[in-house]
């Protein structure tokens, strides 16, 4: 099956959170200096500046932030998808991720809902990470 939906771009940056996906893991960067949890990926902290990171595994819940529902494809790979859902989560961690809201009708999607991260294989290289209810 082909997949014609856009996929990441990988960097040096990204390379690590999306292979932590392939392998159904959500990671992200901790500052080894003040403990800020970030993403996106930077090769500085946002918060003091340190270059000094390790990668830590998420727990994939979270809460939804905030969100929206697209009744529109304005690409049309989506178009089969309508209506869909896409939403910020903030993870229990800090991270806010924009995502997929799935397994689960849009109009029972709220601010603060608690979600679960679940992984949508759709390729042999990427593991796109969706939220559900949890």
């Amino acid at each position: 099956m082909e997949y014609n939906k856009p996929l990441p771009k990988l960097n040096a940056d990204s390379k690590p959170f999306w292979s932590g996906c392939r392998e159904h893991e959500l990671r992200f960067q901790k500052c080894n200096k003040c403990g800020l949890i970030r993403w996106p990926p930077s090769i500085i902290c946002p918060k003091c500046h340190s270059r000094d990171v390790q990668w830590i595994v998420a727990s994939g819940r979270g809460k939804v932030y905030s969100f929206v529902v697209y009744h529109i494809a304005y690409q049309p790979a989506f178009k089969d998808d309508l209506p869909y859902t896409v939403a910020i989560v903030e993870l229990e961690e800090g991270p806010h991720l924009l995502t997929n809201i799935v397994n689960c009708s849009p109009d029972d999607v709220s601010c603060d809902m608690p979600v679960k991260v679940m992984w949508d294989d759709v390729t042999e290289e990427f593991s796109l990470p969706k939220f559900e209810p949890a």
